[in-house]
C-alpha cells in the first residue's frame, strides 16, 4: 500500500500517522526520543506491508499485468492507492480532501519539534501533496512517469514503470475488485492492534 493507505489506517494521532508515514524513507529507523505514538505508527506500517505483501489477492493483481517483473510491487501499490480514493467513501466518514488537509496541517505545525531528516520528507509529501494524486487515471499515469524519474538507469533499461500503464488499464474492473475483497481484510488485520477509539473515521 502507498502513502494515503498507510495515513488512513492509522490511529487518529498525528505522531502514529507520522510514524506509519516515515517508515519507508527512514527505512523503519527512528531517532532514540521518538514518541511512543511514533514507534507505534511505524510498526503499523511494517504490519501492513507484511500482510499485504504475502496475500494471495495482491499476488493475484500482480500476476494480472505480467508473468515478471521488478516493479509489479510498487505498480499495486500506487494502483490500490487510487482504487482507495475512487472508493473513499466507502471507507472513511471524513471527506478525503479534509482528511489529507487536516493531516498536512497538524503535521506541518509537528516538524517544529521533529529532526530535520524527519521533516524533509514530511515537508515533500505536503509541498507535493502526495496524498491527493490518484484521483483519476491520468493522475495515476503520472505517478509512473514520476516513479520512472527516480528510477537507476540500469533498472531503466529493464523495464519502466509507463509500461504496465496498459496493463492496469486493460485488467482495470478486475484490479480494482482485487483491491475491494482485499482492503478490507487488511482493515481487518490492522485493527486488532489498533486503539478502536481513534479509528472512528474508518466505517468498517
Amino acid at each position: 500500500m502507498n502513502w494515503l493507505a498507510h495515513i488512513f489506517l492509522s490511529e487518529q494521532k498525528i505522531d502514529f500517522q507520522i510514524g506509519n508515514f516515515l517508515a519507508d524513507p527512514l527505512k523503519g529507523r527512528l531517532w532514540d526520543d521518538a514518541s511512543i505514538d511514533m514507534i507505534n505508527g511505524m510498526q503499523t506500517h511494517k504490519i501492513i506491508d507484511s500482510y499485504t505483501d504475502s496475500h494471495e489477492i495482491v499476488s493475484c493483481s500482480k500476476r494480472r499485468l505480467r508473468e515478471k517483473g521488478l516493479l509489479k510491487p510498487v505498480i499495486i501499490d500506487l494502483t490500490y492507492d487510487y482504487f482507495l480514493t475512487k472508493n473513499w467513501n466507502e471507507f472513511c466518514k471524513t471527506p478525503i480532501n479534509e482528511f489529507s488537509e487536516v493531516f498536512y496541517h497538524q503535521a506541518n505545525q509537528r516538524t517544529a519539534f521533529l529532526p530535520n531528516h524527519a521533516n524533509i520528507p514530511i515537508y515533500n509529501m505536503i509541498d507535493r501533496d502526495l496524498l491527493n494524486k490518484y484521483h483519476n487515471l491520468n493522475q495515476l499515469k503520472k505517478s509512473f512517469e514520476r516513479m520512472d524519474k527516480r528510477l537507476s538507469d540500469r533498472l531503466r533499461q529493464r523495464e519502466t514503470a509507463i509500461s504496465y500503464f496498459d496493463s492496469v488499464l486493460e485488467n482495470i474492473d478486475e484490479l480494482e475488485n482485487d483491491f475491494l475483497n482485499f482492503f478490507p481484510q487488511l482493515c481487518d488485520k490492522v485493527k486488532i492492534n489498533l486503539d478502536k477509539e481513534k479509528v472512528k473515521h474508518w466505517k468498517l
